[in-house]
């Protein structure tokens, strides 16, 4: 696969430089994403900018490295302005999945996504018991 990779903090980015994506290229894809889930990333931006068609294979890998994002609370985001290759993603069925049409965007979806997962992290840390029938905190009660 042709491809070229840039690792940030929150997210590793892969440009595929192909213009279909299929056979062996997909299991490319999926080598390397677990690879990158080794090293820690689980947020994962793949822009398909200039790839025009992808095959049943390609979905299938794409469904796999998608589920792996989400059960590890992070994103897989697909980038692609193609509308063609776009319906080939959405008839392709991956549950959940993100498509957006350029990088910056995937970056801030990406950065939404984590400041959800915080948020909802830290929402958990309050008990109903630590609330009174009044809403104010048992510290904060008249």
């Amino acid at each position: 696969m042709n491809y070229a990779i840039q690792k940030h903090e929150q997210y590793s980015l892969i440009n595929v430089k192909e213009t279909d994506f299929e056979g062996t290229l997909a299991t490319d894809l999926e080598n390397l994403s677990r690879d990158l889930f080794r090293e820690g990333f689980h947020n994962l931006i793949v822009d398909f900018t200039p790839t025009k068609t992808i095959d049943a294979a390609g979905i299938s890998v794409l469904k796999k490295i998608n589920m792996l994002c989400s059960r590890e609370l992070g994103l897989m985001v697909l980038i692609s302005d193609d509308d063609d290759f776009v319906d080939q993603l959405i008839e392709g069925k991956i549950r959940d999945v993100t498509i957006l049409p350029t990088v910056e965007e995937g970056i801030d979806a990406v950065f939404m996504n984590d400041l959800e997962n915080e948020f909802g992290a830290e929402s958990d840390d309050f008990d109903d018991e630590d609330f009174g029938e009044d809403g104010f905190t048992k510290s904060e009660q008249p």
